[in-house]
């Protein structure tokens, strides 16, 4: 029997209807579309304004699409690991709620925070416990409610971030695809550029906190953008040069949707063309943990058995990485 791979054979998404577009935002702080368009390269956010709801809502969705879509029962089901900055909670985990939502109920599940290197992580992860032997079905969810913790006053970080989730099932193969390899860094250095200043134990929640906003994404930009272009440039080449991959055999390079500039460096860096780089900034912004797997649910159609795939990731933290992904089935 041959070594045990963990194999997407599945994507499900979920995407909130109401669209937050530059010219609101516009309205709201000092910029304009042609600003946030060179700067960023976002036109437009999906926003989760639905009375009551919370990122598992997302999360539930993209799981039940996912299920439909690969026919799988919600009883068969192992393990459940959802990468969020945005639970619904501090605790319990947001995972365990999606599991109670859609039924899950022979899962066990937990949270993964990585910022928006999670789902990276998550499927990292998710991959080990496939590959053990152990468990046949793994579901990943990159799922974040941005909208919750954006200050809309803010005009360096309101138009950055959307809301929306996604979902893949991993199951065992003992062909030469699925994740192959994946190099994973941390550095708590990053904890002062990139952060929500209260809310935690080192900070708890106030009046004075309240009062000063401090329960919003803070960030260092220029410092976040400099550290983001050379981690996530190296990492994807470093994953690359110790496969052997080359541009001419690489099929997809899907980086973290943060920002357009930082996009094109990274592909820059591996040598690779535009048309080789998924991109869906422009419609969602940066959700977070769901842009890697928001972009391969995008792009699924153009997706073929075998393809050699590359995703990198770069998060608050600082955490960064990058996955090896040999692709599963054809659309």
């Amino acid at each position: 029997m041959g070594k045990i791979h963990a194999a997407i054979t599945g994507i499900g998404a979920f995407l909130p209807d109401y669209r937050l577009t530059n010219e609101e935002i516009s309205t709201m702080v000092d910029t304009s579309d042609e600003w946030i368009m060179q700067r960023i390269g976002i036109k437009e956010r999906r926003i989760y304004k639905e009375r009551g709801k919370a990122t598992s809502d997302m999360g539930v969705e993209a799981v039940k699409q996912l299920l439909e879509k690969t026919k799988t029962a919600p009883e068969e089901i192992d393990l459940v690991i959802c990468a969020t900055i945005t639970p619904d909670r501090p605790f319990p985990a947001t995972a365990n709620i999606i599991c109670r939502k859609a039924g899950l109920h022979n899962a066990w599940s937990y949270d993964i925070s990585a910022a928006c290197s999670g789902f990276v992580f998550a499927l990292t992860t998710g991959a080990s416990f496939i590959e053990t032997g152990k468990y046949k079905k793994v579901i990943i969810i990159g799922a974040d409610m941005m909208s919750a913790i954006t200050d809309y006053t803010d005009r360096t970080t309101c138009p950055l971030f959307g809301d929306g989730a996604a979902a893949v099932l991993l199951e065992p193969t003992t062909e030469e695809i699925g994740v192959m390899d994946h190099i994973n860094y941390t550095d708590g250095k990053g904890r002062h550029y990139l952060h929500m200043k209260a809310g935690g134990s080192k900070r708890p929640a106030s009046v004075e906190t309240v009062e000063n906003r401090e329960h919003f994404v803070h960030q260092d930009g220029q410092t976040v953008f400099k550290y983001a272009v050379s981690r996530m440039a190296d990492v994807a080449v470093e994953i690359m040069d110790k496969n052997n991959i080359t541009p001419e055999n690489l099929a997809w390079l899907v980086p973290h949707q943060a920002n357009m500039r930082i996009i094109d460096a990274v592909a820059r860096r591996m040598k690779i063309n535009r048309e080789q780089v998924m991109i869906n900034i422009e419609k969602y912004g940066n959700t977070t943990a769901a842009t890697i797997p928001l972009c391969l649910f995008d792009y699924e159609k153009q997706l073929k058995k075998g393809d050699n795939i590359i995703l990198a990731a770069f998060g608050a933290g600082f955490t960064w990485g990058s996955v090896y992904l040999k692709w599963a089935y054809n659309s």
